[in-house]
């Protein structure tokens, strides 16, 4: 009988826009990395949270280079940017979504080796049957920073909750059971 380690997989979190413009306004990016999984942010989602001057545009994009988060570049964003080369009326509902969706079914063909988490925050994705990889895995960013607090990471999920809301983030109201 082998009484071998089994090493857990390699963690790729892939962060929604919700979620990096709460932690942004909670001045909480880094907790994106206290996990130690590495974080890809995809293109789509990154030109969403920083196409605009906002509140939290600016923070994101400087954490990102700051850290050298890898910019995952899907087919999504480019038909998206040669869409908009043309002119005329663009699609940009639900995009960022579908650049995760393709950078996990990417990630399930070529790095199975790996388990994707993919971090979102708007209820409507919650609530969204689209095919998840095997190795991918849906989570809140509710239920993201419950789990660094129950880890030990963070002192608590509802004061960076609070620490957003108060910087005028409207966070998701939507609970899970527990």
């Amino acid at each position: 009988m082998s009484t071998a380690l089994v090493e857990p997989a390699p963690v790729v979190l892939l962060p929604d826009a919700g979620p990096l413009i709460t932690l942004a306004y909670g001045q909480a990016l880094d907790l994106l990395l206290k996990p130690g999984w590495q974080v890809r942010i995809v293109d789509m989602v990154l030109h969403e949270v920083t196409r605009n001057s906002t509140p939290s545009s600016d923070a994101i994009q400087n954490w990102v280079d700051a850290n050298s988060v890898s910019i995952e570049t899907t087919r999504t964003f480019q038909l998206f940017q040669a869409a908009q080369s043309r002119g005329g009326e663009v699609r940009k509902a639900n995009l960022g979504e579908l650049s995760i969706q393709e950078a996990m079914h990417e990630m399930a063909l070529y790095e199975p080796e790996y388990v994707g988490v993919f971090l979102f925050e708007d209820y409507k994705i919650a609530r969204a049957s689209f095919l998840l990889p095997d190795n991918c895995r849906k989570v809140s960013t509710r239920a993201y920073l419950q789990f660094l607090e129950n880890k030990g990471w963070i002192e608590s999920a509802a004061e960076v909750e609070g620490a957003a809301i108060a910087q005028g983030r409207s966070f998701s109201r939507l609970r899970f059971p527990e």
